[in-house]
């Protein structure tokens, strides 16, 4: 399936507290029981951000939610959902989590499945970014150590994008570091039957 899949646009919304929540659902793809187990994983994740971000927490403001689509080509679709709340205080807080899937089969993956079993991922992704982080003077809280085996990541434009919440690594002001990595600089290192091949430049 190299065509992009079709996806529809959802709301949750009410008025006390406020709560305005857009999220994506994927329809029409040819095996319905491969539609159901995206779409459960996408809301299922949802819900998991939804209460993080406090949405039985009694002094709760607001929550506003959004998506992108990353990629959505060559039977991969790769996509952010961000929630912001509010519960007093001198500001709100956003969180970014990714999702990416293999349309055909439904598959979700995690960061360990786009590499080769003995690749040492985390070392080589970690390693690039920290060279990317003295090379655009990314202001950190503490010293950068690496990234999580499970880091978060999305794929767009034929490169991997590893980032980081806010005060994972950095200020507040700073917002949320991406560190978007070629992903031809680290074929050596990728799975032949995973989705970082497939979006790969012809």
């Amino acid at each position: 399936m190299d065509l992009p899949v079709r996806l529809e646009t959802k709301r949750i919304q009410k008025s006390s507290p406020k709560l305005n929540v857009l999220y994506p659902i994927v329809t029409n793809l040819p095996y319905p029981a491969i539609e159901k187990k995206i779409n459960g994983d996408i809301i299922t994740h949802l819900n998991k951000m939804l209460i993080e971000q406090g949405l039985y927490n009694e002094n709760l403001v607001e929550i506003i939610g959004n998506y992108e689509v990353k990629t959505n080509e060559r039977g991969i679709l790769s996509l952010t959902l961000t929630v912001y709340s509010f519960s007093g205080g001198a500001h709100g807080l956003t969180i970014i989590q990714s999702l990416t899937f293999d349309v055909t089969t439904g598959k979700q993956y995690a960061l360990k499945d786009l590499f080769k079993p003995s690749s040492n991922y985390v070392d080589v992704l970690s390693k690039i970014i920290s060279k990317k982080i003295v090379e655009w003077d990314v202001p950190l809280l503490v010293e950068f150590t690496g990234i999580r085996p499970d880091q978060d990541f999305y794929i767009a434009d034929h490169s991997l994008i590893i980032y980081f919440q806010i005060y994972e690594w950095t200020p507040y002001v700073y917002g949320f570091p991406y560190f978007p990595i070629a992903i031809k600089d680290i074929e050596h290192i990728i799975r032949q039957d995973g989705p970082l091949n497939k979006m790969l430049p012809f």
